[in-house]
């Protein structure tokens, strides 16, 4: 690492929530990867979810399914978003399968040789993303692609209010899902309605695999044992003594009311570390350093209780700074907090109870890297 400024993933407490989530749920069971693992790494976070006895990844998009391919993985993969229907030889060459979400898609699919397809059919149940909204256009879906020859392997909605206390919402989608899975009559060898969330509370007899994505990374408002599995650090690149009435960063938004120690970071928006941050605080060496001043590209300041020497570690979220309660802060949710990390943070693994290594994309690139 040439830059003090990292995401320390801990694979274990991924392995353990994974374990966890899966007695819950008692089905088979879904590791949700997407965005490179929410920004964790896919290939580290697909090797802790497997051993911890995943049954399938599930990505995004069809260069997330080929990245894992790339790596190595040979397993079940299922691709939960829009893939053009044109890269439909693409998916049956590297046997990963997807989702038939529209009428345009599946038109535009058996137009094509589509033989051995593996297709997921997407049911809309109020969420209006992607997927069938009614049962009509859903059987004719059905019937188009598995005379095409595909492979009719699942079917599956997703859950837009399960976060919320009031599980009325989530009640009426499962009903439609249910009534769906019914009208088809076909014995699908994935049925899949549950997220994170409900994953832990909800209770069917139509499913028989769950979709686990952020409860990997110890993030829920049901199960609050869960293994918290990521924080992110800095350090401290120097401090100075700055007299009342000094400004601080750009814009001089900051005036300091009374001699201060002012603190440089190098962790900026280009990190993912958005300007919002502003007036928050980060844990550096037991005390809450206010962060002030405008954040910049790739630094930041922030005004300390007493001195501390160069290269203290700063932490930004983890131990001391919950995650979910930064997110709050901000009025967003974890997802995107971890999201946002950009590939120029490194991210350091911890896995069997040892540090596994580390990783940076961009040093991959360069042969630099330092990972094992």
């Amino acid at each position: 690492m040439y830059r003090n400024t990292w995401m320390e993933v801990n694979l274990d407490a991924i392995a353990e929530n994974v374990r966890s989530t899966k007695d819950i749920c008692g089905k088979k069971y879904i590791a949700v990867l997407k965005a490179d693992a929410y920004g964790c790494g896919d290939q580290q976070v697909a090797n802790a979810v497997l051993e911890a006895g995943a049954d399938m990844l599930a990505v995004s998009s069809l260069d997330e399914a080929l990245m894992l391919r790339n790596e190595g993985y040979d397993g079940k993969i299922l691709i939960l978003g829009a893939v053009d229907a044109q890269d439909a030889s693409i998916l049956i060459q590297h046997h990963i399968s997807t989702a038939a979400y529209s009428k345009e898609w599946v038109d535009a699919v058996t137009a094509q040789n589509c033989q051995d397809l593996q297709v997921h059919l997407a049911v809309d149940t109020g969420m209006n993303r992607i997927g069938f909204k009614d049962i009509s256009s859903l059987q004719k879906a059905f019937d188009q692609l598995k005379k095409a020859g595909c492979r009719m392997e699942g079917i599956f909605t997703h859950f837009f209010c399960s976060d919320q206390l009031d599980h009325k919402i989530t009640d009426q989608q499962y009903q439609k899902f249910a009534a769906a899975v019914k009208a088809l009559q076909y014995p699908f060898e994935w049925i899949h309605c549950d997220n994170s969330d409900a994953t832990i509370f909800f209770k069917d007899d139509i499913s028989n695999a769950c979709r686990v994505g952020i409860s990997l990374y110890g993030i829920s408002p049901y199960k609050k044992d869960l293994k918290k599995a990521i924080s992110l650090h800095t350090c401290i690149s120097m401090t100075k003594h700055v007299a009342k009435g000094e400004t601080i960063g750009y814009g001089a938004t900051y005036t300091a009311d009374s001699d201060q120690i002012i603190a440089t970071m190098p962790i900026g928006y280009a990190d993912g570390f958005i300007r919002a941050n502003q007036g928050r605080k980060v844990y550096v060496d037991g005390q809450m350093a206010e962060i002030v001043g405008r954040i910049c590209m790739d630094q930041c300041m922030v005004r300390l209780d007493h001195d501390v020497a160069p290269g203290t570690e700063a932490e930004v979220f983890g131990d001391h700074i919950d995650l979910e309660e930064m997110a709050n802060e901000l009025k967003t949710i974890s997802y995107e907090i971890i999201c946002l990390i950009s590939g120029r943070v490194t991210r350091k693994y911890i896995w069997h109870g040892c540090e596994y290594g580390e990783d940076n994309p961009r040093l991959s690139r360069s042969g630099l890297n330092q990972a094992e």
